[in-house]
């Protein structure tokens, strides 16, 4: 072949480590410790020198790949890179490319719902040898949270393929006012006003144990409990309550206890007696089966079942994040979170 002559494809050549010293690497090197640390241990286009051999030896390679690309093709690290780049959007950043792979992350200072559409990694996917990894759409991201990874599983790609995901990238777009695929709605700061019902705790009987656990969960998604208050299980006294917590415009309302069947429990019957639109009474999920959605004057308000005290992931965790990022809970969204909502059962 003349030199500057056009390639037909990407050449990998297979060299004996003892013969590779001033070759370039065509991909990262990995190294892993059982226990102690996994990472990379030799970067793409590094230079091999003498001083290398051993320490490939020791990651069990006596061979190395050098590469020359060819016309229209991609090495991993620049292909993850590029289907990055087409995909993320508005609060994001990328990470250096490694292995292949690419991070998609939170830049943002404050946690962040995650809204992905399903059918575009889907799609993306179903192209083959490179793959897009996202959370599922509504999951919580902490800030500097990773929400999607790009990959590329071979060392080198077609450009085309690459080109197809910004296709479709832009397609989407174009379909959403220019909204991506990837999105991250993040979470408004509310003050929220708490009731927590029940006779025993009213009382003194029993220490209150709803909110602590409460104000933890709110706290960790960087809202607040405002103010919280008592109630027995009175049904005229829990609606006396909650109508104090709506006159102090605090942005949510939540009412914990008191939401099972039992004859003593009134808070359901209390929260729709106090003028709440019920979007639900109950979830098919567990746990958190017995939570109530509902709007009283447009100020979103939760009936909190009992798991909330002691289960790490429930209902409630599920359906605050997505108030907190503006949504408005519909009962086809509680429907459907019977589908996977199986939790610690």
């Amino acid at each position: 072949m003349n030199e500057g002559a056009p390639r037909n494809g990407t050449v990998l050549k297979e060299v004996p480590v003892q013969e590779a010293v001033g070759l370039r690497l065509a991909h990262d090197l990995t190294q892993i410790l059982p226990g102690q640390f996994k990472g990379r241990l030799f970067k793409k286009g590094h230079i091999i020198t003498e001083a290398d051999i051993p320490k490939l030896l020791d990651i069990g390679k006596e061979h190395i790949y050098t590469m020359e690309l060819g016309e229209g093709e991609l090495h991993e690290d620049d292909a993850a890179g590029q289907m990055a780049d087409a995909l993320y959007g508005d609060g994001m950043k990328l990470t250096e490319p490694h292995e292949g792979k690419v991070a998609i992350k939170s830049d943002l200072t404050v946690p962040a719902l995650a809204v992905i559409d399903e059918s575009v990694v889907h799609a993306i996917n179903n192209l083959g040898d490179i793959a897009l990894a996202t959370l599922r759409s509504h999951a919580v991201v902490m800030p500097g949270g990773q929400l999607a990874a790009t990959r590329v599983i071979p060392l080198f790609v077609a450009e085309e393929k690459v080109a197809h995901v910004r296709r479709i990238a832009d397609q989407y777009r174009q379909l959403h006012e220019g909204r991506g695929p990837l999105q991250l709605r993040p979470l408004q700061s509310f003050r929220i006003g708490l009731l927590t019902t029940g006779g025993e705790v009213f009382s003194g009987r029993i220490e209150d144990k709803f909110g602590p656990a409460v104000r933890r969960i709110v706290e960790s998604l960087g809202s607040e409990i405002a103010e919280q208050r008592f109630a027995p299980d009175d049904r005229q006294t829990i609606v006396k309550e909650i109508h104090y917590l709506l006159e102090q415009r605090y942005d949510m309302i939540l009412v914990t206890g008191g939401m099972s069947v039992d004859p003593d429990d009134r808070t359901p019957a209390a929260i729709a007696e106090a003028g709440a639109r019920i979007v639900s009474y109950g979830t098919p999920m567990l746990p958190g089966s017995m939570l109530l959605v509902g709007y009283l004057n447009d100020v979103p308000i939760m009936g909190l079942p009992g798991c909330v005290m002691h289960d790490p992931y429930t209902s409630f965790n599920v359906l605050l994040p997505r108030v907190l990022a503006g949504e408005a809970i519909t009962r086809e969204e509680v429907v459907q979170l019977g589908y996977g909502g199986l939790h610690n059962c």
